[in-house]
C-alpha cells in the first residue's frame, strides 16, 4: 500500500494565500499528498473557501475551530487527525510562500533516512530572504541559545517547515503539549530527540510572507526563552 503523507496548515487570515498554495500543492503532488487547513474562525473567509474546495477535492481537509487558539493547538488538532486517518508521513508548513512547496520532494527524499526531517535556515550559512536585520538576529542567536541550553544538535530549532514519520508523533503525549510558536517548535523537536529518534536537518531558503500578516509577538518570544529552561529542567528530574 503506498505511503501517504498529509500536510498540515495552520490559517488565520490567510485567505490571499491559501487560493494560491493549495492549488500549487494538488499540482505539484498528485498522488498520497493531502492538505489538511486548521482554521481558526479566519474573518476574511479562509475557512468558508477551504470547505467549498473540499467538497470537489477530497485531497482538501479541514478542521474549523470556534476562535483563534494559537499555532501549537492547531498543529497538535493536525497531528492527531492525521494519527486517527493513518498517514505515514505529516509536514508543518505555513500557508503564506515562506515555506517553499517545491521542498516537499526533498523532505520525502530525506524522511527515508530519519524519523524527523526539519527544514533549517542555518545548516549552511543564513538563508533568509526579506526579513529585517533585528528579527534575523533574534532568529540566529534564539537557536544558538536553545542549542546551549537543551544540548540539542540542532541549527534551527525553531523553524516551522518539518516532516514527521507517524511513529514519531505516536510517541509523544500530544495532550501534554501546550506551548506555541518558536516555543512549540523546540518543545516537538525536543521531545523527538530525547526519545532518541534520527532527525535531520535539510537546507530551505525562508523568504518573509508578501501578502498577510506576520502571527509574531514578543509573547510568542518570551515563550520561547522560558520553554528551554522547562525543557532541560524537567529532563534533568525525569519529568518528559
Amino acid at each position: 500500500m503506498p505511503e501517504k503523507s498529509l500536510v498540515i496548515i495552520p490559517t488565520y487570515n490567510e485567505i490571499e494565500n491559501i487560493q494560491l498554495i493549495i492549488p500549487d500543492l494538488l499540482g505539484r503532488y498528485k498522488n498520497n499528498l493531502d492538505i489538511l487547513i486548521v482554521d481558526d474562525n479566519s474573518p476574511d473567509g479562509t475557512g468558508s473557501f477551504v470547505e467549498e474546495l473540499g467538497k470537489t477535492n477530497e485531497r482538501v481537509k479541514l478542521i474549523k475551530r470556534e476562535k483563534k487558539n494559537g499555532l501549537g493547538t492547531a498543529y497538535v488538532a493536525g497531528f492527531k487527525y492525521a494519527l486517527q486517518n493513518d498517514y505515514d508521513f505529516i509536514f508543518e508548513m505555513d500557508a503564506d510562500y515562506s515555506h517553499d512547496p517545491k521542498e516537499i520532494k526533498n523532505f520525502l527524499r530525506a524522511i527515508k533516512n530519519y524519523d524527523l526531517v526539519l527544514g533549517s535556515r542555518y545548516v549552511k550559512g543564513v538563508n533568509v530572504v526579506n526579513w529585517p536585520i533585528r528579527r534575523l538576529l533574534l532568529s540566529y542567536f534564539a537557536n544558538i541559545y536553545t542549542k546551549l541550553v537543551t544540548g540539542m544538535p540542532i541549527k534551527d530549532a525553531t523553524g516551522g517547515f518539518k516532516c514527521f514519520r507517524r511513529r514519531v508523533l505516536e510517541s509523544i503525549n500530544l495532550d501534554k503539549v501546550k506551548s506555541n510558536g518558536y516555543a512549540f517548535q523546540i518543545e516537538m523537536t525536543y521531545k523527538a530527540w530525547k526519545q532518541d529518534f534520527k532527525i535531520g536537518e535539510i537546507p530551505i531558503i525562508f523568504i518573509d510572507r508578501t501578502m498577510g500578516q506576520s502571527k509574531m509577538s514578543k509573547k510568542i518570544v518570551r515563550e520561547a526563552v522560558f520553554m528551554v529552561w522547562k525543557l532541560r529542567l524537567r529532563s534533568i528530574f525525569g519529568l518528559q
